[in-house]
This record gives C-alpha cells, sequence and structure tokens, in this order.
C-alpha cells in the first residue's frame, strides 16, 4: 500500500509466485482485490513481468527526443478528434505538452507518425510505441477480465467488457517544470478519465495527486517500474457507480521533467454502455440509464464540463 495516499500496491509478478492463469484460485484472489481497490479507490498500483523495464526506459529516451523536435515538427501531427494530435498549453493541460494516438499498438499507426516526427526514420521509437502500446492493452484486457470476475458476473459479460477496451489512445506527455519564482505548478487539471481504463507509467518523477473523500489533496507515489490503474467514467457507469472514477491531477515540482506514457484504454464512439442486470439491486439501485460512448464524449468536449458529467448524461 502507498502509505501517502493508501492505494494498494497489487503484484502479478511470477518472480513473487503470484499465478494467474483464469479460473485458478490465484486468479479469483487477485480479482477480488482488483474489485476491492476500485470500489474503494478507483485505483491501483501494480508490478507486473509483463513490461520489461527495458522497454520502458527506451519508451522515454525516446519521448524525450520527440518533445526536443521543433515546435512546427509537432505541431504536423493533428487531428479531429479530442485530444488527439499534439496539444500544447490547452485548458486541461496548461504546462505540458501531450501527443494522443489512436490505436498506436498497430505497426503502420506507430510507422505513419515516427516518419511524420522523422522523415529520415527512427525504427527504434516505432519499435518501442507499438509493443509498449500493445502490452499496456493486455494488461488493461486482464484487468477488465479481472472486474468481471472480482463481481461474481457470467462470462457472457467478458465480451461486453472487451467492448469498452476496443479502442485505445496511447498519450505521450510532457510536464514542464514549474517557473522560477513558484514552488509547484498544476500541470494538469483537476479531472476524472473519460474512458474505461488507463495504465499510467512514468520516469520516475512523481507528481501525480487524487482527491479522495476526505476533500484533501494526497500524493500518489508510483512504485519504480510500476504503473498506476485508474478507472475512468465508462467502467464507473458500467459497474453501477460501484466502481469509483476518483479524480486526479498532475503538480510538478523541483527541477526534474517529469515524462509519462499513458494507455487510455476507451469503447468505439458507438458503443453502447449499459449496466448488467446483477449489478441492480435493492442496495445499489439502477444509477444510470443506457448511453452511447460519442453521447458522453460530444456533451463533454463541447462544455468542457468536468462535475457530474455521466449523471447529466445519462443519470436516472
Amino acid at each position: 500500500m502507498d502509505s501517502e495516499s493508501g492505494i494498494p500496491i497489487l503484484d502479478f509478478r511470477k518472480s513473487s509466485g503470484v499465478t494467474l492463469e483464469e479460473g485458478s484460485e490465484g486468479w479469483k484472489e487477485m480479482s477480488k482485490k482488483v474489485r476491492e481497490a476500485f470500489e474503494n479507490h478507483g485505483a491501483f498500483l501494480l508490478r507486473c513481468d509483463e513490461i520489461p523495464n527495458e522497454l520502458r526506459e527506451e519508451m522515454f529516451t525516446g519521448m524525450k527526443s520527440l518533445f526536443e523536435l521543433p515546435e512546427e515538427t509537432k505541431l504536423k501531427f493533428s487531428s479531429t478528434r479530442a485530444y488527439r494530435g499534439y496539444t500544447a498549453k490547452s485548458h486541461v493541460i496548461p504546462h505540458c505538452q501531450s501527443f494522443g494516438i489512436d490505436d498506436a499498438l498497430k505497426s503502420d499507426t506507430s510507422q505513419n507518425f515516427t516518419n511524420l516526427m522523422w522523415p529520415e526514420g527512427n525504427l527504434t521509437f516505432s519499435e518501442t510505441l507499438s509493443s509498449l502500446t500493445s502490452k499496456t492493452r493486455e494488461l488493461s484486457r486482464l484487468i477488465l477480465k479481472m472486474v468481471v470476475e472480482g463481481f461474481g458476473l457470467p462470462e457472457e459479460y467478458i465480451a461486453e467488457v472487451e467492448e469498452l477496451n476496443s479502442h485505445n489512445d496511447s498519450r505521450m506527455t510532457r510536464y514542464q517544470l514549474p517557473e522560477e519564482n513558484k514552488d509547484s505548478e498544476i500541470a494538469l487539471v483537476p479531472h476524472t478519465d473519460k474512458g474505461t481504463l488507463a495504465l499510467i507509467c512514468h520516469n520516475e518523477v512523481q507528481g501525480l495527486q487524487v482527491l479522495p473523500n476526505s476533500g484533501n489533496w494526497v500524493n500518489v507515489n508510483i512504485p519504480p517500474n510500476g504503473f498506476i490503474v485508474i478507472v475512468g467514467d465508462m467502467l464507473k457507469a458500467w459497474s453501477n457507480g460501484r466502481l469509483q472514477a476518483p479524480t486526479h491531477r498532475v503538480v510538478t515540482r523541483g527541477d526534474k521533467e517529469r515524462l509519462a506514457f499513458i494507455l487510455f484504454a476507451v469503447p468505439k464512439q458507438e458503443t453502447l454502455i449499459k449496466v448488467p442486470s446483477e449489478l441492480v439491486d435493492e442496495d445499489h439501485p439502477l444509477r444510470y440509464k443506457p448511453f452511447k460512448y460519442e453521447e458522453f464524449v460530444d456533451f463533454h468536449y463541447t462544455t468542457r464540463t468536468e462535475k457530474g458529467v455521466l449523471e447529466q448524461v445519462a443519470g436516472v
């Protein structure tokens, strides 16, 4: 458990004696821990074998070179979709730069992005981006299956959570250092994630904070070579509000630049988000009516509303 935030640390590593074969006792026990972490905190810290440390290091080395490219080069990567393409100094990320790439696990997608940034080629970066995206997406699939197991739902719901994870947005972000006259800077404003799950790793420079029910911001210390897994609004809605989507932000301090790689697992635009009937009972009355993901995203993006978006779009 992280001593400051109280968020549990779950260890998926085989080197720690963990076996996660589906249906095994170890799988069932870990699924229960995942559910409890998501119910109580909306997040857990993760140690796992699936992503080698060397791959992470290659990613952050490549990201450092990427963000050092001329601004006119970075601006070539544009998108009409919300929070995709290259973004700098927006209302959401006022003190950072970010690249959002759809489906970067596909080799041609990562290759096309890389060729746009480095016309002379950068095969190492292209392969690293594709590989890290693919491996983190597999982790998100595993975790969503654990949610189904943790709730004791029929296997048919695995296909449903797969729909919540049918698309992905790889985000690479550089958080700018505070100005010389400031001790700290809010680089990413308070928000909940609008997708299903977020898996975040960073270059060992902390800065993530969550807002628990106490109402006081607390630091989250991601373990070395670890991740944090955060519930998004779509998983909260699908679970009938049983799983939290925590409000969080990033605060930069000191003189070490923070880099973060984030895999957002998201549904396709047309996906219908619907609460399983098994998650509705006397103690948990229905909170959200069925809605399409695109309705939610469009409302959020056009209104720039952060609080109560789910309730406004789909509240019963």
